[in-house]
């Protein structure tokens, strides 16, 4: 049976705060769903109730800001409230408890739909709802990936005027743009109006780069793909990635996108205090036995661990939060503490979401994971209730 943590203590588990690791402590989640305290076991208040769990790790759910689909949905093919609904069921099943919808370069009126569904899902509460990503259509054509190139176009009046209303209906309103196609001028108005402005899918040099960051981006949209890469004479996107401590930068950890060696090289090259997260990049098969699906008009196959086009393109990841944080700890070699951090806290404080999500600090939303010393995913718990049934 599934169980609410509101009003209880939750003992037996080694609990990773998102800082540091507590030993022999409980949990204390107050009647809202948040934490209220981290005590020892000896000072948990009689009247609460205690749910015990057996052994393993109590850590913070994980927050993706980077997810086009699963379940079977995709956003750009069902851009409604129970499409969001259904993606974030998808994903919960993996610990992710907190994540943006990402809709890729698309017509003008996919984004209309797209923002009124995440205005419902807003308003209706949908459990592991955070706000929109809107990736694309202002980016550049020599660095598309995937995205249909017939829809890439410059940013127009209406655009701008449509990403800045959704920032009231949601708390988080993200898009990928290249600063090359947007100028610093218009990232700055967009990032003073409350949109998180990420810059992706550009071959801008990295003086262009660091001028989008000074205007106001914030983050880089998974790091080493769809951008100029990293040269001795002319650093590129990696480049600025890298060196500007601003910015906050989007990896995704399947072994595919970016090859290990890399990877580590990142991690040891990246300044502060900004600093690498995961994104899953994740698309409808995640969470089902699919082969194959379709965007904009076009098939893609799942075979091996990747989705691609027919001539090969990488098309999104076939990967879960989860499988990244393991990924991130046993292959790289980073301490699970810092690979769970990539995966909660970083991505939370990317987009200013940090005081509620991201860790299992006093006053933080009760939005957690049971993890076996396996890794194993025991439960997954939404401000304070429980959304899978408990495997202990």
């Amino acid at each position: 049976m599934t169980q609410s943590l509101s009003g209880k203590a939750v003992t037996g588990a080694r609990i990773f705060d998102g800082h540091a690791w507590h030993e022999g402590k409980a949990l204390l989640v107050g009647q809202d769903g948040h934490i209220e305290a981290i005590v020892a076991e000896a000072d948990i208040p009689p009247a609460l109730d205690r749910v015990a769990l057996s052994g393993g790790l109590l850590v913070p759910g994980f927050v993706d800001l980077q997810v086009n689909g699963g379940g079977g949905v995709l956003l750009n093919e069902q851009p409604t409230r129970e499409g969001i609904a259904a993606i974030c069921r998808a994903h919960a099943k993996f610990g992710t408890t907190a994540l943006l919808p990402t809709l890729i370069t698309d017509r003008p009126e996919l984004t209309v739909r797209a923002i009124a569904a995440g205005t419902e899902a807003t308003r209706a509460g949908v459990p592991g709802f955070l706000g929109l990503h809107i990736e694309g259509p202002h980016i550049s054509l020599a660095r598309k990936g995937v995205h249909e190139p017939s829809h890439i176009r410059p940013m127009q009046a209406e655009d701008f005027d449509r990403l800045v209303a959704a920032v009231s209906a949601m708390p988080v309103v993200m898009t990928t743009l290249a600063p090359e196609v947007v100028p610093p001028e218009t990232i700055t108005r967009l990032s003073a109006a409350g949109v998180v402005v990420s810059l992706g899918h550009s071959d801008a040099g990295c003086d262009t780069a660091r001028q989008g960051a000074e205007a106001g981006a914030r983050l880089v949209t998974h790091l080493f793909n769809a951008m100029s890469g990293l040269g001795h004479r002319e650093p590129g996107m990696v480049g600025n990635a890298l060196d500007c401590g601003a910015l906050h930068v989007g990896l995704i950890a399947d072994g595919f996108h970016v090859d290990p060696v890399a990877i580590g090289i990142a991690l040891r090259a990246k300044r502060g205090p900004g600093h690498i997260f995961l994104v899953t990049d994740a698309m409808s098969p995640t969470g089902t036995d699919m082969t194959s699906f379709r965007l904009n008009g076009r098939e893609i196959f799942r075979r091996d661990g990747r989705l691609t086009l027919a001539d090969g393109t990488l098309a999104g990841a076939d990967i879960d939060m989860l499988s990244s944080v393991t990924f991130m700890h046993r292959r790289i070699g980073l301490p699970l503490s810092e690979a769970l951090r990539m995966a909660s806290l970083y991505p939370a404080r990317a987009v200013g979401q940090d005081r509620r999500i991201g860790h299992l600090q006093p006053g933080a939303e009760a939005s957690m994971l049971h993890l076996g010393d396996d890794l194993a995913l025991r439960s997954v718990w939404i401000r304070g209730t429980e959304l899978e049934p408990s495997g202990h």
